[in-house]
């Protein structure tokens, strides 16, 4: 057996409280930070009036705003000079990741001087940020992309047809507020498509060059967790045992990424987002066991000793409960689970094979493809998507 990693270097959120009503605490724990708070929120769910209820009983000022999809450059642009005129102590956020990646951006950019662009990977300067952002409370009314406890927010630039990030240890949110209560009105396609986002963000990291025994800690919990409540969560949204196991399992996924990072599956997801208007979520699922398959598929022929094979063995166990799993069956569980989720292929989008080299030359760019476990051959990517297709 390869000896593990126990070399590491962890980073999260300042505080992480989680469980069922816990966000009856968010009034409460935000007048620690101050009076004046910036709410950017998804579309009113019947959680909002309680946690208006909140706020106003601490005493606490608040603007709210809107966002819809996932949050656009010009967009946050937007959000970054209102914050500028209304002068908030905090940010919160309440909603799936696209919501609180917003707040961390607009958080981040609002206080830091110059030009917004400067701090952006790829089309900026990705230039680190000078001044601490403005504390942000997340709270995640999805079980899926863990964005409550990671460094950086992903933002769509349409008119490039790129999605790009934003990047610094100084935007990790100061509390992540984790109430499984609040995704329980969450639709079936919604449940699927973030529950196997939440999947996917705790192998990648599980097989990833930069895993360790620190995060391999979470990953583990979080496989099974998500393995053993996924479709119980898509067939019975009421059911609050299994939306805390999702929401668990997603809160380690976010724990685990942020420090091991993620492989192929995001490193095809961030172009394929910003070509097509494509729900995060569905890309990775559908990803996902292709990814898995190559990756294994790869490593067997270039690679037959590298630890990664036997982490995908340990994975198809956790996955089918079954310690004898052989990967493939690992495999069908997750295109099994694919389609009992009812989850599209890739064509459903608009994605055309005339697209795939484009897809492919930006893959290559993207930062998540530099922790797969073995660097993918342009011959293997173009199967993963025609695969996916």
């Amino acid at each position: 057996m390869v000896a593990e990693n126990l070399s590491f270097d962890f980073q999260t959120a300042q505080r992480i409280i989680f469980g069922s009503g816990s966000a009856n605490q968010l009034g409460q724990l935000a007048a620690g930070m101050g009076k004046r708070a910036f709410w950017i929120t998804i579309h009113r769910r019947a959680f909002h009036e309680g946690l208006e209820k909140g706020l106003i009983s601490a005493g606490i000022q608040y603007q709210t705003t809107v966002i819809h999809g996932e949050p656009k450059l010009d967009q946050i642009l937007e959000l970054v000079n209102r914050v500028k005129k209304y002068q908030p102590d905090l940010v919160i956020a309440t909603g799936g990741g696209s919501v609180m990646d917003c707040a961390k951006a607009v958080a981040a950019l609002a206080v830091n001087p110059g030009d917004p662009l400067d701090y952006l990977e790829v089309v900026g300067r990705g230039k680190a940020l000078q001044v601490n952002p403005l504390p942000v409370v997340a709270v995640p009314t999805t079980a899926g992309t863990g964005s409550e406890v990671t460094r950086n927010a992903v933002i769509s630039l349409p008119q490039h047809g790129i999605k790009v990030s934003l990047r610094s240890p100084k935007m990790l949110p100061a509390l992540a507020l984790v109430d499984p209560i609040l995704t329980m009105g969450l639709s079936p396609a919604v449940t699927a498509t973030t529950g196997m986002d939440a999947l996917t963000q705790v192998i990648e990291p599980y097989v990833s060059n930069r895993a360790n025994a620190f995060t391999d800690l979470f990953c583990e919990t979080g496989i099974r967790k998500i393995a053993r409540s996924l479709r119980k969560a898509y067939h019975h949204g009421n059911d609050l045992p299994a939306r805390e196991e999702m929401a668990f399992g997603s809160l380690m996924g976010g724990l685990a990424l942020a420090n091991a990072g993620l492989g192929a599956v995001h490193g095809f997801a961030a172009p394929l987002g910003g070509l097509f208007e494509a729900p995060h979520g569905a890309i990775c699922a559908r990803l996902l066991p292709v990814v898995c398959r190559v990756n294994i598929e790869a490593l067997k022929m270039r690679q037959p000793n590298h630890p990664a094979l036997e982490r995908y063995h340990r994975l198809a166990g956790w996955l089918v409960e079954d310690l004898t799993a052989d990967v493939l069956d690992g495999i069908r569980w997750m295109e099994e689970t694919c389609e009992e989720l009812h989850i599209p292929r890739l064509r459903e989008y608009g994605i055309r094979q005339k697209d795939f080299a484009r897809v492919v030359e930006n893959a290559r760019k993207a930062s998540s493809m530099k922790a797969n476990p073995i660097e993918l051959e342009d011959e293997e990517l173009f199967q993963i998507l025609e695969e996916a297709f």
